[in-house]
């Protein structure tokens, strides 16, 4: 099915595609433009931050968790507000966030990476009831973090490595034993960015190179693509009202002669997502 323009507003490096289930209402970052965006209707609003911002979600109907470069935060989408839960690789220059999401026990998984991306600088992390905790270290892009629907399984990748791997999870969300390699797409030229778990447990990856969101089975069996008109696809989401959009973004670092790239796309599939799973501070 075609990609349809959502947004016009060109993202220097659009991420963290999220749809709030309460607000019916889709939010998306310009990370190097450290910004948070929405649309309402027809009425697209920003916030501007000081430090790159890339993922968020849902705390409430009025309340986000957000990750910035160097902190979590608790964030007011009606007065735009926030305070401080806790530093995110705060004594680290080198590092700032990247993706993130939201898993159905209701801790928030966010991965770092450096700014130039710097060998093996970032890491991993989730946090759930108060408490940030260090999960994998040693990234050097932190990408695809999805879970399935029923909590037993959470997805990542190392953008750099070119496997997507698999992590099994005990009842608190937390990682039981080490993780499997789901996806390797070493051969491949496009690197795996972020990703989403849809309904029936089908893994959804935007695939930077290659202007596309793939969709695979449990077994990692490609079953579908959905190409998109710029090749920097970065981050996927379902919303919607029956939440059979799928919403991806895209970046227009270094394509400055691509009218589409940094564009924000919207495609009705025939796919039904899994809610966005409510963080629990």
């Amino acid at each position: 099915m075609t990609a349809e323009v959502f947004s016009q507003t060109i993202c220097t490096l659009g991420e963290g595609a999220f749809w709030h289930p309460e607000r019916a209402q889709f939010f998306w970052f310009d990370i190097l433009g450290k910004r948070l965006l929405t649309r309402v209707g027809d009425e697209e609003q920003s916030w501007q931050f000081d430090d790159c911002v890339s993922a968020a979600g849902w705390v409430d109907h009025d309340t986000l968790i957000i990750a910035s470069a160097n902190a979590l935060w608790r964030f007011n989408i009606t007065s735009g507000a926030r305070e401080k839960l806790v530093d995110l690789e705060a004594d680290n220059p080198v590092t700032r966030s990247n993706d993130g999401r939201a898993d159905p026990q209701g801790g928030f998984w966010i991965g770092t990476m450096g700014y130039n991306a710097e060998p093996g600088a970032g890491s991993i992390y989730r946090y759930y009831c108060g408490e940030l905790r260090k999960l994998y270290d040693k990234i050097t892009i932190a990408n695809a973090i999805c879970f399935a629907p029923d909590g037993r399984l959470a997805y990542f990748t190392d953008t750099k490595d070119g496997r997507v791997m698999c992590q099994a999870l005990d009842g608190q969300g937390w990682p039981i034993g080490d993780p499997e390699t789901y996806l390797d797409l070493r051969d491949q030229k496009f690197g795996a960015d972020g990703a989403v778990v849809d309904a029936a447990g089908h893994f959804w990856n935007a695939q930077w190179g290659a202007g596309r969101v793939a969709c695979y089975d449990p077994t990692g069996a490609l079953i579908e693509t959905h190409a998109v008109p710029t090749p920097q696809a970065s981050c996927p989401c379902f919303g919607g009202a029956e939440l059979t959009t799928l919403y991806v973004t895209t970046a227009a670092d270094g394509l400055a002669d691509d009218t589409m790239a940094g564009k924000t796309f919207a495609i009705q599939t025939n796919t039904k997502g899994q809610p966005e799973h409510r963080v629990i501070l």
